[in-house]
């Protein structure tokens, strides 16, 4: 496949999407992506990829702004993909969101990036009530204003083959019994990984001058059970929704927080979990030229009987 852009430098290239994005482009013609990522544990996640050599790797701390410039120099445009669900004592929100997004805004304004694609989540916004849709809402606003051209996309849950999201889904369709808040009554919209994958490839050749946020999402929004039970049917099994209230998984989170360093769950990922997503993807789908994989394809692919094992 060939490519006319520049080198793409890929930031939290570790996870289940950079990973995937990372072999997306480096099957490509063009220059060969730049990996970047804080550790050298995180890095043998790279070096294990197909097409590994043709993925370039830098490994530099999100404090150390030379080794960031140095990260960036050579690339056309960055993809910023770090994000993080649970905050802890030792990850904070702020930390991991706004203080990176500074830290790129700087970095990239010395190395002339021409274009930055961040990956947010449905819902964020800076007068949100919730700690991590706050948080992502002021990083998408430094982006904004950086005076970079940016293309936000918003995204609900993710569904790629062995990532944590499918494998927790797999785990309820599987089981006698599952216990939800609200009985399963959250809105679901999940999309399937390889199309985020398609939606970022996308945003990296946008022409607006001055970026856009998009929001993107599956074909289908549907409760949190018909969901499980969706999952659960490819292996000719019907779990038993139980409900519990909210407010007392609420106060489980908050015990959890005040008990734990790195808790289970917090009050604000649950709010995130809690969320209803039911928006109109087309409006993104049509900027994109992005055709949704169907709802039922991404279950059999991540979650069915014969789910693809993670890449």
């Amino acid at each position: 496949m060939a490519s006319t852009r520049g080198r793409i430098l890929v930031t939290g290239a570790n996870g289940n999407l950079g990973r995937r994005l990372l072999e997306r482009l480096a099957a490509e013609d063009g220059p060969a992506p730049r990996a970047l990522v804080r550790s050298e544990r995180a890095a043998v996640a790279v070096r294990e990829l197909r097409f590994s050599d043709r993925i370039e790797l830098a490994i530099a701390d999100w404090n150390d702004a030379p080794a960031l410039e140095r990260a960036m120099a050579g690339c056309e445009r960055v993809v910023h993909l770090i994000g993080i669900l649970k905050e802890t004592k030792a990850t904070r929100y702020a930390d991991a969101h706004e203080a990176t997004c500074r830290a790129l805004v700087a970095a990239a304004g010395g190395a002339g990036i021409l274009r930055i694609v961040y990956l947010g989540i449905l819902g964020s916004s800076t007068t949100s009530t919730n700690a991590c849709l706050a948080s992502k809402g002021r990083a998408e606003e430094i982006l904004r204003t950086s005076g970079i051209p940016t293309t936000t996309l918003r995204v609900p849950m993710v569904l790629g083959p062995g990532d944590i999201a499918a494998r927790a889904l797999r785990a309820k369709a599987l089981a006698p019994f599952v216990v939800l808040p609200r009985a399963g009554a959250t809105l679901e919209q999940p999309i399937d990984a390889d199309d985020v994958v398609r939606a970022i490839v996308a945003a990296l050749d946008a022409s607006d001058p001055a970026g856009a946020t998009l929001e993107l999402a599956g074909p289908e929004s549907l409760p949190h059970r018909d969901l499980v039970r969706r999952a659960a049917a490819l292996h000719g099994r019907s779990p038993r929704i139980l409900g519990v209230p909210v407010g007392a998984v609420g106060l489980f989170a908050a015990l959890a927080e005040r008990a734990f360093s790195n808790p289970p769950l917090t009050r604000a990922m649950l709010g995130v979990l809690e969320h209803d997503d039911r928006i109109d993807p087309g409006p993104a789908c049509r900027v994109l030229g992005l055709a949704l994989t169907p709802l039922d394809v991404t279950l059999r692919r991540c979650v069915g009987p014969d789910a693809e094992a993670d890449r």
